[in-house]
Parts: structure tokens; C-alpha cells; sequence
């Protein structure tokens, strides 16, 4: 059977002492650059294959990355998580994850794993802490990145978020701009228990477009429900068989706007001949049915979020630092000039 090669094999090849070819593999400044030269080169020629919990002890770092997501299997969660990925890959962290779609499994997550021995910095995407939990974070042993979360609280935590009321505001003044003045919205209910933002900043956005058009925002126009692709057919379809149905709708995400579609057909409306269709996100499959979207840069949030962390990993900012993610509106084929005495099915 072969032997495996340690690290006091290479030592001992390259007359050196444990200490200084574990100081040479790691990267360490205290090794003259021949030395460490050397080293390598014998750990190349020893195929000497360096275990990982031994560079983890070694180091005094658990060399993960973790990430706590809310609802991983939505198409956002997992655009931003490629994009986190994409960062780690190419670095010597590895990737943990955590899904959060319980309140209970929040408050845990956050409460035990922003801890040294546990990794070496956090990614907390799409998730608002408490407000209680902010200051905990901020002063914990490790960093904690924060990703798409909106809170004037977080100001004392690194972060990227986007704008989603300048993002609603988009989507309308595009549909006010094609002669639309009957434009419904379609979002999630603005009260949940996690305290999720985007529905509602984006609604505001929806009603300032409106306001600065001079048109005056009509509620009936307005449903609200569960963050489903059948959910939001079931709203639009309300809408849509309504006595004064909209010409237009703003989906708060493009899953959502999925469902407006299918909504128009059952009714027997065409996109966007009868009814144009603005969803947000720009998702896989928006580009795939030619969606009209707001683009919120997902992959893009999580690339910044990652690269952020790992400077906060190698030294800890002392003023947090903030990006912003401005959207891009992306016309499609779902969207189109408004034209009077619409059929309606």
C-alpha cells in the first residue's frame, strides 16, 4: 500500500522544519521566497497532497463561507447564489448553505451561526434580521455581509442592495410612456412575518410614476397575495374580469408576471396586443418568453456580496462599506403602445 506523504515528509526533503513547510503552503510572509520556492517544489515532486483539516487547524479558520438564504428554490435566490459561487470557486473557502422558510429557522440560524468556530464569515441574502439581532451581527467574531436587504438599521453592516422603488418607478413610467393610464399591479401581501420589502418599496415606486403622470392610483386595480406564479394568474384574472380592467400590469417579480400571462390568455386577451405585462428581476425565464423587466442584477448582487465578505474576512472595514445596484428597465415583446376599444374576454 502506498505511504501518504505528510507534511513532515516535504519538511524533511526540503530541509526545512514542519513549521517553516506549513508557513511556505499557507502563504506566510515569514518564509524568504527561495525557501518557499523549494518547498512547493518538493511538495510537487512528493505529490504531497495537503489535508484540510490540518490547514484548517493550522490557520485557526474553518475556511467556509456560509450563506443564509430565505427560499432557496425561487429563481432570485439561486441566480444570486451562482453568483457567490462563482467568487468562492476560484478562492480556498468552501461554500456552505443554509435555506431559511421558517421564522423559527431564521432566529436560529442567525443566532448560532455567525460564530468563529464555525466559519469564517456570513452572507445573509434576502433575509431581514430583527432589528434587535442588527447590533449582535454588526459585533459578531466573524463578518457578516448583508444582500438585498433594506433597512436604514443595516447601515452598521456591509451590504449590496438594489432600489426597488426606483425599479417600480421604472416599470410604470415605460407603460405610462406607451399611453397606458389604467395600470394594474400585482405583488405579495406588504405585511409577512419576515418583513420582506421588495412588494411594497416596489408599489410605492408603482405609485410615484402614477402621481408624477398625473394619474390618480386606482386601488380596485391593486391585488395582493401569496409570492405564486398561480396565485398571481388567480389575481389577474380577478383584475382582468374586472368592469374597468387595466390595459397594463406591473408584476412585482417575473414570476408573478408568469402568472399575468397565463391570466391573459385564460381570458382570452393577446400580450400585448390587448394587455403589455412588466414583471421585475429579469430571471432565466424572462428572457426566455420575452418578458418586458426590470433587471435587478442578480447574479451580479452575489458576485459583489462574495467579494465583499472575503475583504471583510481579510481585514474588517471600519466603516461599512455600501454598494448600490441600480435596475435597468429590458424591453421585451410584452410590452406595446396602448390603442383604445380593447376586446375583453
Amino acid at each position: 500500500m502506498t505511504k501518504t506523504v505528510t507534511i513532515r515528509d516535504v519538511a524533511r526533503r526540503a530541509g526545512v522544519s514542519i513549521a517553516t513547510a506549513s508557513r511556505a503552503l499557507n502563504g506566510s510572509e515569514l518564509v524568504a521566497e527561495a525557501t518557499r520556492k523549494r518547498v512547493l517544489q518538493v511538495m510537487d515532486e512528493l505529490r504531497f497532497t495537503p489535508s484540510i483539516s490540518a490547514r484548517r487547524l493550522s490557520l485557526g479558520r474553518t475556511l467556509t463561507v456560509t450563506v443564509i438564504t430565505s427560499f432557496l428554490t425561487r429563481p432570485q435566490a439561486v441566480e444570486r447564489i451562482r453568483g457567490v459561487d462563482a467568487v468562492l470557486s476560484d478562492s480556498e473557502f468552501d461554500l456552505v448553505i443554509y435555506n431559511v422558510e421558517t421564522i423559527e429557522k431564521r432566529d436560529q440560524y442567525l443566532r448560532s451561526l455567525p460564530l468563529a468556530q464555525r466559519t469564517d464569515g456570513v452572507l445573509l441574502i434576502s433575509l431581514p434580521p430583527r432589528p434587535e439581532d442588527v447590533a449582535r451581527l454588526a459585533s459578531a467574531a466573524v463578518p457578516v455581509v448583508v444582500v438585498d436587504v433594506h433597512s436604514p438599521s443595516l447601515d452598521v453592516l456591509p451590504r449590496v442592495v438594489g432600489d426597488d422603488v426606483a425599479g417600480g418607478e421604472l416599470a410604470v413610467r415605460h407603460l405610462v410612456e406607451l399611453g397606458h393610464h389604467e395600470i394594474g399591479y400585482i405583488g405579495d401581501e406588504f405585511e409577512n412575518p419576515f418583513g420582506f420589502t421588495s412588494s411594497h418599496d416596489r408599489f410605492a415606486g408603482y405609485e410615484r410614476a402614477l402621481t408624477i403622470a398625473g394619474l390618480a392610483p386606482r386601488s380596485d386595480l391593486v391585488a395582493l397575495g401569496a409570492h405564486s406564479r398561480y396565485e398571481a394568474r388567480e389575481l389577474a384574472v380577478r383584475l382582468l374580469s374586472g368592469p374597468r380592467p387595466p390595459t397594463a400590469i406591473f408584476a412585482a417579480s417575473d414570476t408573478q408576471a408568469l402568472g399575468v400571462i397565463a391570466a391573459a390568455h385564460e381570458v382570452g386577451l393577446d400580450v400585448p396586443g390587448d394587455l403589455s405585462i412588466v414583471g421585475y428581476d429579469d430571471i432565466e425565464a424572462a428572457d426566455y418568453v420575452g418578458l418586458t423587466t426590470v433587471r435587478q442584477r442578480l447574479f451580479e448582487s452575489g458576485r459583489l456580496g462574495a467579494e465583499l465578505l472575503l475583504k471583510e474576512i481579510g481585514q474588517r472595514s471600519e466603516v461599512p462599506p455600501h454598494i448600490d445596484l441600480p435596475p435597468d428597465l429590458v424591453v421585451r415583446a410584452t410590452s406595446a403602445q396602448a390603442r383604445e376599444g380593447l376586446p375583453r374576454g
